[in-house]
């Protein structure tokens, strides 16, 4: 396996839309998953915090591995040793 320095930048790139996009989409899911809930006992709110936190980490990993991948890939398609280009 080839391990080019574009390739690696495109998945530092990848990540970093990663956490970019994560930030948004988070707050816009807690909010309507809050409206949702209501108001609760403190019972439920420690069960519902603890879910939530749960989620947002599955999703901030899920996103990381695809987007960081996506990044990798499309970085050694555009930088990385090809038919035409020295291996050097």
């Amino acid at each position: 396996m080839d391990y080019s320095l574009p390739a690696w930048l495109g998945a530092l790139a990848g990540t970093l839309l990663a956490v970019a996009i994560y930030l948004p989409a988070i707050r816009v899911m807690e909010r309507r998953l809050r409206a949702r809930i209501g108001p609760t006992t403190l019972e439920a709110r420690e069960e519902f915090e603890s879910r939530l936190s749960i989620i947002r980490r599955v999703i901030l990993g899920i996103d990381i591995a695809i987007l960081a991948a996506l990044g990798y890939w499309i970085g050694n398609a555009i930088g990385g040793p090809g038919p035409f280009r020295p291996l050097s």
